[in-house]
């Protein structure tokens, strides 16, 4: 079930929060309301107003504490996302914010109510509020759950996988380059192929020269017209 967004006013701080101070924080958070849960039912017997006013002062700490795990957890959140926290990861930091923000105001709401049962002093009402505490520390555990989950499953604020995360993207891009020149190498391969391919295929043309030869002169051939002897002779006897 998706909760309805809420927010809690901004408030300027005179200091700077350091990073990596919301999990100390929230293992105390977590710890002090069982306390209180064990007071208040260890007081149903005993039925002291001492345990009783002892435990609306933890109910007190536990409010500010609250907030203060609130005001931790937005300086971790947003050093996670700027280290470079994936999108799914982000959106569980989202999550995890919105219910801690509620948390926040459902801590003081668990004080209001300390502070009416209180008044009126009756059993039955000292049994409502233990109710009350214990929905109260059921939320606050799976809050802390997904606070690990944060950690452990998608590496929010580890500085060793931000590091191997970085290492992890220069490569991807050293090896995007590289592809992109193997790519580029072999449309110049297929180039020259296809280039090879039709140069096959096309018809060869041979230069054909002609030898020419000086002609050769007819033979002439000396034709010797025969003398007739009889006419030879009958010009003589004349």
């Amino acid at each position: 079930m998706t909760l309805p967004p809420i927010s809690i006013p901004e408030i300027p701080l005179p200091l700077q929060i350091p990073e990596l101070l919301h999990p100390a924080i929230v293992h105390f958070i977590i710890a002090i309301p069982i306390v209180v849960l064990l007071l208040e039912i260890y007081n149903l017997g005993v039925k002291r107003r001492s345990i009783s006013v002892f435990s609306l002062i933890m109910l007190i700490v536990v409010a500010l504490v609250m907030f203060v795990a609130y005001l931790t957890g937005g300086v971790d959140g947003q050093s996670a996302i700027d280290a470079g926290l994936s999108s799914e990861g982000i959106k569980e930091l989202k999550e995890h914010k919105l219910l801690g923000t509620y948390l926040v105001y459902a801590s003081l709401g668990l004080l209001v109510f300390k502070i009416l049962f209180m008044a009126i002093g009756k059993t039955f009402g000292k049994v409502l509020f233990i109710l009350i505490l214990g929905g109260f520390i059921a939320v606050t555990l799976n809050q802390g759950k997904e606070g690990g989950e944060l950690v452990y499953k998608y590496g929010s604020n580890i500085e060793a996988i931000t590091d191997v995360k970085s290492e992890l993207d220069d490569a991807t891009e050293e090896r995007d380059e590289l592809q992109e020149k193997v790519d580029e190498l072999k449309e110049e391969i297929t180039s020259l192929k296809d280039s090879a391919k039709k140069a096959k295929e096309e018809p060869k043309v041979e230069s054909v020269e002609k030898v020419v030869t000086p002609s050769e002169k007819p033979k002439v051939e000396s034709v010797a017209k025969p003398i007739d002897d009889n006419k030879t002779e009958s010009n003589t006897s004349v």
